[in-house]
Formats: structure tokens, C-alpha cells, sequence
């Protein structure tokens, strides 16, 4: 009998959730600076943690909401705005409740990219 491979978050490699970015989901995992594996699941939980010590974070823009590279981290966008930008053509601003229960505000430069920057309003 084989054993199941475990990442280094703890989780059986095949027992983690499918990522939901993109146009088919699939499985894997992230891997932090350290070079360790971590599910979907878990990489939520890690980005929650970091946007509440560090008051900011880059995540990527969809359609109402605001995730994590894999989809696991999903914030509803409250208020959207779109504006003009002197470099990148156009802005859009974004305004949401993080993990921590606190407001923030993300920025996503240009139509060519779909990563904000988000920061945590004072």
C-alpha cells in the first residue's frame, strides 16, 4: 500500500481543494519563500494572516470580488470606481471588507493586468 503524500502544510497532497482562478479548476498547491507546499486552503488562511499583520497585500481583481492567486481568499468588492490614469490609461479603485473586519482599498492599474494593490483604509 502506497502512502499519501502530505505537503508541508500538514494536508494530504490530494485531499486539497481545487484552485477556482482561471477557466478550469485544478489542483496543486502554493509554495511560500521558504520553499514549502501549501494547499489552496491553507494559502487563504496565510494571506488572511498577512494582510492583517502588514495592513497591505497584491491580490487580483475579478468580477465583484477581490482573491487570492488560486481563488481560495474571497473578498466581495463593495464600491467599484473607474477612472483615468495618466500612464496606464485607465484605474480602478475598489473598496472592501477584509478578513480582519477592517475597510480597504485596492488599486488596479491599466486593463493589461488584473493584480491590486490593496491597503488597509485608517
Amino acid at each position: 500500500m502506497a502512502t499519501q503524500e502530505v505537503l508541508e502544510c500538514g494536508h494530504p497532497a490530494s485531499a486539497h481543494v481545487p484552485s477556482t482562478s482561471g477557466l478550469v479548476p485544478r489542483h496543486g498547491y502554493g509554495i511560500d519563500p521558504e520553499g514549502n507546499r501549501h494547499c489552496y486552503a491553507c494559502c487563504a488562511v496565510q494571506d488572511a494572516q498577512q494582510m492583517q499583520a502588514d495592513g497591505k497585500i497584491t491580490l487580483y481583481l475579478g468580477t465583484g470580488e477581490v482573491t487570492n492567486w488560486p481563488g481560495s481568499l474571497r473578498l466581495k468588492v463593495n464600491y467599484q470606481r473607474k477612472g483615468r490614469h495618466n500612464l496606464a490609461g485607465v484605474r480602478y479603485d475598489v473598496w472592501f471588507t477584509g478578513p480582519d473586519g477592517d475597510n480597504w482599498h485596492g488599486v488596479q492599474y491599466g486593463n493589461m493586468t488584473q493584480l491590486v494593490h490593496c491597503t488597509r483604509i485608517r
